[in-house]
């Protein structure tokens, strides 16, 4: 165990925990939401600090990554638990882990192993991500300190419900981030997440202030969140409040988990979501999860010349020089310096 940053006592032995916008008041003896913060006797303590569930060497375009070192190898780790209870999640077999099962799984991995297996590995970047990673931050934030150290770089892959003194106080190793804005309906958030969407759109806005570089990424459902409208709000927040410069990825569903009853999302849905970013300003939108290569490369924003090709999650050629184009010196904006070429 280790003991919770963000954590204020509360009298008669009651924690609450300031770590995500839940904000739990914790009873000695239980858990916050996520699973894995537990108060006891009065001491809330982190019950997956340096338990890796899971180790992946993954392109980072997986995370996904676009504009953040193009063709690098990111170290992905993650611990049991989450916050949220997405009804569509891809690996609820480790987010819900601690709300399904009697232990709390995973190999005991320090954070100076992580940095030393990532670096063996190659890899550019350690990834925090397949759960959220704001449940594990004490392992994060010691192991990114580390990673700085290294010359490595940082990214979330987040659900983005971090509260603000939390992400200040990571920010200074933090690179970059993906976070999922699942939607633009509060009922919609409620119902799939049980978190709600004013939450996320603050912590949008604190990435954006604390000039970490953000990709923004929406899984499509069909008859949930694809609604034009409710797209076009969507798009026109991310232009408006983050900036036209940031990426969004727009995906494709499959049923799974408890969500079943809503069909894959089709091509055209995608497709219909890529030229609604377009019209709201948006200078880069991808799709995801259908086998569309033009809209998963990259054209440059000026003189619309193919700058990065990319073929599933694997980069094909990146013409980019330090992240300028070579046909009109266009910066395209994200992390590119000492990228693969």
């Amino acid at each position: 165990m280790h003991i919770a940053m963000f954590q204020e006592a509360i009298g008669g032995d009651r924690v609450r925990c300031g770590l995500c916008r839940f904000g739990c008041t914790i009873a000695a003896g239980q858990r916050g939401l996520c699973g894995v913060r537990e108060n006891r006797e009065g001491v809330l303590y982190s019950l997956v600090y340096g338990k890796a569930v899971a180790e992946n060497v993954d392109p980072i375009e997986k995370k996904p990554l676009f504009h953040v070192y193009p063709g690098s190898l990111s170290y992905s780790v993650a611990t049991v638990g989450c916050n949220f209870r997405c009804l569509h999640c891809q690996n609820h077999q480790i987010s819900q882990w601690p709300h399904e099962q009697q232990n709390i799984a995973g190999a005991e991995v320090t954070p100076r192993q992580l940095v030393e297996r990532a670096l063996a590995a190659a890899c550019r970047s350690i990834a925090y991500t397949y759960t959220e990673p704001t449940i594990y931050f004490e392992y994060a934030f010691e192991t990114a300190k580390l990673a700085r150290q290294a010359g490595l770089a940082n990214v979330f892959v987040s659900n983005g419900y971090i509260t603000s003194a939390a992400l200040e106080t990571i920010a200074p190793y933090l690179d970059a981030a993906n976070i999922d804005l699942k939607g633009f309906s509060d009922d919609f958030y409620r119902e799939i997440t049980g978190a709600s969407l004013q939450g996320v759109l603050d912590c949008l806005r604190d990435y954006r202030r604390l000039g970490i570089w953000l990709e923004v990424t929406t899984l499509l459902i069909p008859g949930r969140n694809d609604d034009p409208e409710e797209l076009r709000a969507l798009t026109r927040f991310i232009a408006e409040q983050l900036g036209p410069e940031t990426p969004w990825h727009v995906t494709g569903f499959y049923p799974t988990y408890k969500l079943q009853d809503a069909p894959p999302t089709s091509l055209a849905s995608l497709q219909t979501a890529r030229k609604i970013g377009h019209q709201a300003g948006l200078k880069f939108v991808y799709t995801g999860n259908r086998g569309d290569a033009d809209s998963e490369s990259t054209r440059c924003p000026a003189c619309r010349k193919l700058v990065i090709e990319r073929s599933g999650f694997q980069l094909v050629t990146n013409h980019l020089q330090q992240g300028q184009c070579p046909w009109c010196d266009y910066l395209v904006e994200g992390c590119f310096s000492n990228s693969s070429q």
